[in-house]
């Protein structure tokens, strides 16, 4: 019969259980915030890959449970409606093991931010604002809840202090690549752990 192969001494085998450890947390959840353009959506699908969990974005959510874009309900009902809309969304969700992509506003809601941190943690993907002008060219359609008339930098400014107040850990993310800001927040989970 042959022998079972001891990995207490193998390379690594220290960090294999922090990041085993981190999984058998009851937060299993990685849970995105940011501005539109930080690449929550994009980084979230590497993310889920690199670290064997499920990818869920709750804008797409939204938008299948109302049947609509996102821009709809905002042209039908304002800004408002759709914070109250998504915020109904995540204190629905009730997942484990799952990374998950908040819409932008999503921080709006301390409630669903709570609801949120008992099931996962919250990582904020900090991006400035020059990047995300850069990437964000399609900011008067793209569904964003803001008051009207509010301006990218009014609205950055705003929603960067709540991102700030929730985040249990900040990746500045504005010079590297989706692959790095995924290597910043395992190593930070590892970290936690």
């Amino acid at each position: 019969m042959t022998p079972a192969l001891d990995t207490r001494s193998a390379p690594g085998h220290h960090e294999y259980d922090k990041r085993r450890a981190s999984v058998a947390s009851p937060r299993t959840n990685i849970v995105l915030i940011g501005m539109p353009g930080s690449g929550k959506s994009t980084v979230g699908v590497i993310l889920a890959k690199r670290t064997s969990r499920d990818f869920v974005d709750t804008d797409v959510l939204i938008q299948t449970t109302e049947r609509r874009s996102l821009q709809t309900i905002l042209d039908a009902e304002g800004h408002m409606r759709l914070r109250a809309i998504e915020e109904r969304v995540l204190l629905g969700l009730d997942l484990a093991n799952h990374v998950i992509a908040t819409g932008g506003s999503a921080a709006y809601s301390a409630a669903a931010m709570a609801h949120l941190k008992t099931s996962g943690v919250i990582v904020f993907l900090d991006v400035d604002i020059e990047t995300l002008l850069r990437r964000v060219d399609d900011f008067d359609t793209r569904g964003i809840a803001k008051a009207p008339g509010q301006t990218f930098a009014e609205l950055f400014e705003e929603r960067g202090r709540l991102y700030r107040e929730h985040a249990e850990i900040t990746v500045p993310c504005s010079r590297m690549t989706q692959e790095e800001v995924c290597a910043a927040i395992v190593d930070a989970m590892v970290e936690r752990s």
